[in-house]
């Protein structure tokens, strides 16, 4: 225990409060047992780090990571009992996906401690709703993703602009402030914006790679119960991906080429889709068929298409790909059969450059063209930058 709070101290030292992720201030950390899951490296462990350094007692906090070589002789439960008998009250629990029969060890902890706040961090392949109904009765869960172009002016020092919602966007309320140009920083964050480390450091193509190898070699083998061969056929799966997407997919024919069942692709592209690695564009179908309508694939975010896909990925490409990826958050994004995309079933997108015409959209109503290249807009015409205002 000792030494487990000897790495809390040298880990809270080093932890920077200058800039929050969007998440850290919608959280009720008033909840008992608190999940925060999401993709490597867009800053779950910085968040929960920060909220104990700035809001909490340390004398009755503690911080842990579940591959700590602590826990090959202890388990969870008891390393539980033995800082509640210390006097804490606030117990977290980071990567908890490495950790074997996790679900049920929280579950102990949550019910033999009443008075003992508990926040696990994880990857976002983890399912607690279907992994253990009575965690997933007791976790309230919050699901986290890499920066919008908002987060990352703030935490470039360059602008911080309000949280703009979808209605104040398309109805043209967002001001520019004197002397700010947009273009460049978008230009920039479409790089390597999208994640916290990518903006910090310059060489970040290892790290990106790490991410995506351990993800698929680890992560999702351990959580899903596959063997290293099966970690390969997940790694081919991505690079296939990675060279084509934005694609229909035809899953035979890529069944073909990794050697597994045209069921096992979808099952694989689920895992990896919830991994954070790629997003699935679904038909407006209702109901329970709408499950299995995957009408195009995409890299997750810009970065991991400037990283893993073609070099010279059209800007098509980019600009869907970051349209997607900010809107789904707060809203329900799926195909459109007249453009490119319909959120909340309402309205209807079609995003290109600043030459984009109206042809594809005439005569549907709540119907906007989304341009590239441009800083304002007006009547129906909106800038793609401002959807990376929304959180």
């Amino acid at each position: 225990m000792e030494k487990l709070q000897l790495h809390f101290d040298q880990l809270l030292r080093a932890t920077s409060t200058f800039f929050h992720r969007y998440l850290f201030h919608e959280i009720n950390w008033d909840n008992r047992m608190i999940g925060i899951v999401g993709p490597r490296g867009v800053g779950k462990t910085t968040l929960v780090l920060q909220h104990i350094k700035e809001e909490l007692d340390r004398n009755t906090s503690l911080y842990v990571i579940a591959e700590d070589i602590y826990f090959s002789t202890h388990s969870l439960v008891d390393m539980a009992d033995e800082f509640v008998r210390m006097g804490g009250k606030y117990l977290f629990i980071d990567e908890i996906h490495k950790y074997n029969d996790w679900s049920r060890e929280l579950k102990l902890i949550y019910d033999y401690h009443p008075d003992l706040h508990v926040v696990f961090t994880g990857s976002s392949v983890l399912d607690i709703v279907e992994g253990i109904s009575d965690l997933s009765r007791r976790a309230i869960v919050y699901h986290m993703q890499g920066l919008s172009f908002r987060e990352y002016l703030k935490l470039s020092n360059i602008f911080e602009f309000p949280v703009c919602n979808l209605d104040s966007i398309l109805t043209h309320e967002i001001e520019l402030p004197d002397g700010f140009r947009p273009l460049p920083h978008f230009a920039r964050y479409l790089n390597r914006g999208y994640y916290p480390f990518t903006v910090l450091i310059d060489d970040y193509s290892t790290l990106i790679n790490q991410i995506v190898n351990i993800t698929l070699e680890n992560d999702i083998p351990q959580y899903a119960n596959l063997t290293i061969a099966a970690a390969r056929k997940f790694k081919r799966l991505l690079g296939i991906i990675a060279q084509s997407a934005p694609f229909k997919p035809n899953f035979t024919q890529i069944a073909g080429q990794i050697s597994v069942s045209r069921n096992q692709v979808a099952d694989m592209c689920a895992l990896i889709e919830r991994s954070g690695l790629i997003s699935q564009l679904r038909e407006p179908t209702r109901g329970i068929q709408a499950l299995g309508k995957i009408d195009k694939i995409y890299l997750d975010n810009t970065v991991l298409v400037n990283s893993l896909g073609d070099p010279h990925a059209d800007a098509g490409t980019i600009r869907e790909t970051f349209f997607f990826n900010q809107v789904r958050l707060k809203h329900t994004i799926c195909s459109s059969r007249e453009s490119d995309f319909l959120v909340d079933e309402k309205y209807t997108f079609e995003v290109g450059g600043k030459s984009k015409k109206q042809r594809q959209i005439l005569g549907l109503d709540n119907a906007f063209v989304v341009k590239d290249n441009i800083e304002t807009g007006y009547a129906n015409v909106i800038p793609l930058w401002m959807f990376g205002l929304m959180y």
